[in-house]
This record gives structure tokens, C-alpha cells and sequence, in this order.
């Protein structure tokens, strides 16, 4: 029932599976236990969705469709990204609470009821610099994670010197309401930065951050490793990357999901690439609700802090070593059974038979 309701929205909102070239185009999606808004410029956070049980609100950021309880929209719907090249000070971002779209021209936006894709321009004076391309999908090994692919290509014409160009992606954490949430961050190593041989350039628990990478306050938990954060708060992560040539592309894996508990959010962050015993997202902030039982469909277990029940949701990225990596590949296509090809074979000798008789 919650898969027919995430189809008949994303028809509702998109109109058809191709939405191109249209500034408001957005999208519903889900996977049946993952639900997303995504904004034609690849932020989240649509309206028009059902309303949540916990908070009532019909915006649909990154929810829970089995405790319909929203973690991005219940607040500010703040959540965005941005991407620059520090040297010539030039950046392009979007986040509708906080900054609106900056810079940044609309090349397509394409859904499904499952997936959404934004692909844009980062354009300052009539001049295009950046291709940044945010590509939705359900991860094919776990149910609990969707997963972005993200790829930067340079169009400015000219290379981009290592520690130039900078990412990033913020959220504030409403779960169920704002203030009422709990929140990790893990994964963050000693030494930060490109020239430290990692990505890793800043974090934060302000999740009212711009999308600006080239802008920054702090709630006072910069670029360190903590649990159970309590207050109206979010996550941010800022990204240094290694020189990128013209007509170069760098391509990366960011990730949004929801389990019942953290236990079960550590199993779906290993789980990535179906091999449970290594972990893909080893840059990860953790949502969940500190107190509070209204709203939540009957059978939903209390919350509880200490197990991040009933609902733990995942904001993590594809990160070994402190690198970000690319998507791993998709599951090899099913090889049919012997006994099934043995089927097909004499299926076709019938066919092949019948035709000779009718020719004679």
C-alpha cells in the first residue's frame, strides 16, 4: 500500500517518468521503506506529500514510511548542498530554507517512482565553471539506504589545482520535531584535508549551515567524532578534492536512508555492496528521535535514545581512508539454472519443428 502511495505521488508531482528543463520540476520517491522529496536541484525537502504521523507535516524530506515520521521537514526544511573553486571565489548551492538556488542553471531533472535524477550548471557572469549531477536510486543490496551518486565535472576551461574545489552536503535534524532529535557523527579522522591524504575537510552539528561550501559557522562540535547530541541540530560535511583537469569528472557516493534501530543502521552501512563484513559509509550522522511516543502507527516500539528505536536515519558516505569512493557495482545479472536453459532449448527445437511443417 505505502509503494502504490510513493507512485501515485511522484505521477502526481512529476507528471509523467521525464521532467526536463523546468526549474520547479521535483519528485516523490521511494523504494518501500525509504521515502525522498527531491528538488529539481537536487536538494531535499518537497511539499505535497502524506501528512507525517508524528508531526503532521505533508513535506516530504527523508522518511520513514513504516513509522511515517519525517526527519529533514518537520522544522526548517533545511538540507542542501554546494560546490565551489576557492581560488577564483566562485560557488554555486541550493537550499530552499536558507538560501534559495545560487548560482546553479538547470540542465534536466528526470523521475521515476523510485528514482530522481538533477543535473545543473554551476554559471557565475554568464560563465559555466561546474556539471554537478546528483543521481537518486534505491542501493540494489539493502532496502534501508537510497543512494546518490554524485559526479562534479569540470567545464571552466581550465584545470583545478588540488584543494581547490570543495563540496558540501547539510542537514538540520527535525525527528520527530525540531529539538526533540539525538545525533551522531562518526567517521571523522585526526588530520583533515587533501594535503592530510583525505577528502575530509570540515563537519559540524549546525545543520543551518548554508549550502555554500566557502561559508561556515559552528554549534561547536567542529570536526570531531560524538554520540547522543542532543538540541535543535543537524550535520554538515565539507569536502577538499585532489586537481581535476578539464573536461575531468570526479564522481562520489553519498547516501539517505532509515532502519528501526542503530544496530540496524551499522548492518545497513555495511551492507552497501552485500558483503556485511566490511563497511562502505565509513562517514556517517546518525538521526533519531530523545523522547516522545505521539503519532507513531500502532505496534511501533517506544522510542528509546540508547537503541535509536523506532526509527535511526542515515546520512553517510562512501568513504575509505578518509577518500570518498564511487558507488560499488550493481549485483551480476541471475544466470539461468541448467534445468531452465535445458527448457528454453527444447522450447525453441518445438517452435523450429512446427515451422518446417508448415513450410512442407
Amino acid at each position: 500500500m505505502r509503494l502504490r502511495h510513493g507512485i501515485a505521488a511522484a505521477a502526481v508531482l512529476a507528471g509523467s517518468s521525464l521532467i526536463a528543463d523546468k526549474a520547479d520540476a521535483q519528485a516523490i520517491i521511494d523504494n518501500g521503506v525509504v521515502q525522498l522529496g527531491v528538488r529539481a536541484y537536487g536538494e531535499l525537502n518537497v511539499a505535497g506529500g502524506p501528512p507525517s504521523g508524528p508531526s503532521g507535516t505533508t513535506i516530504v524530506g527523508l522518511r520513514s514510511l513504516a513509522t511515517t515520521s519525517d526527519s529533514t521537514s518537520p522544522g526548517c526544511t533545511c538540507e542542501g548542498w554546494g560546490v565551489g573553486i576557492q581560488s577564483l571565489n566562485i560557488s554555486g548551492y541550493a537550499n530552499s530554507a536558507i538560501d534559495g538556488v545560487v548560482n546553479l542553471s538547470l540542465v534536466s531533472f528526470t523521475s521515476t517512482a523510485s528514482t530522481a535524477k538533477s543535473v545543473v550548471d554551476v554559471v557565475v557572469s554568464g560563465q559555466p565553471y561546474l556539471r554537478v549531477t546528483h543521481d537518486y536510486a534505491p542501493n540494489a543490496f539493502t532496502s534501508a539506504l537510497y543512494q546518490v551518486t554524485v559526479s562534479i565535472e569540470n567545464i571552466s576551461g581550465q584545470d583545478i589545482a588540488a584543494g581547490d574545489l570543495f563540496y558540501r552536503r547539510v542537514m538540520d535534524w527535525d525527528i520527530p520535531f525540531p529539538g526533540v532529535e539525538t545525533v551522531d557523527i562518526q567517521g571523522v579522522p585526526a588530520l583533515l584535508g587533501i594535503a592530510n591524504g583525505t577528502n575530509i575537510f570540515r563537519t559540524d552539528n549546525n545543520g543551518f549551515n548554508s549550502g555554500n561550501p566557502f561559508s561556515f559557522s559552528s554549534f561547536g562540535l567542529q570536526s570531531v567524532n560524538f554520540t547522543g547530541a542532543t538540541g535543535d541540530i543537524g550535520a554538515m560535511f565539507d569536502f577538499q578534492f585532489e586537481a581535476l583537469a578539464d573536461g575531468a569528472t570526479r564522481t562520489f557516493a553519498t547516501y539517505y536512508g532509515v532502519a528501526p534501530s542503530k544496530a540496524a543502521a551499522d548492518l545497513a552501512r555495511a551492507m552497501v555492496d552485500g558483503d556485511p563484513s566490511d563497511i562502505e559509509i565509513g562517514l556517517y550522522s546518525y538521526g533519531y528521535p530523545g523522547y516522545g511516543t505521539g503519532g507513531y502507527p500502532a505496534g511501533t516500539p517506544a522510542v528509546d535514545p540508547a537503541t535509536g528505536e523506532p526509527n535511526t536515519f542515515i546520512f553517510g558516505f562512501g568513504v575509505a581512508g578518509g577518500i570518498l569512493e564511487p558507488p560499488p557495482p550493481p549485483p551480476p545479472p541471475a544466470v539461468p539454472e541448467p534445468g531452465t536453459l535445458g527448457l528454453l532449448g527444447a522450447a525453441l527445437a518445438g517452435l523450429g519443428l512446427m515451422r518446417r511443417r508448415r513450410l512442407v
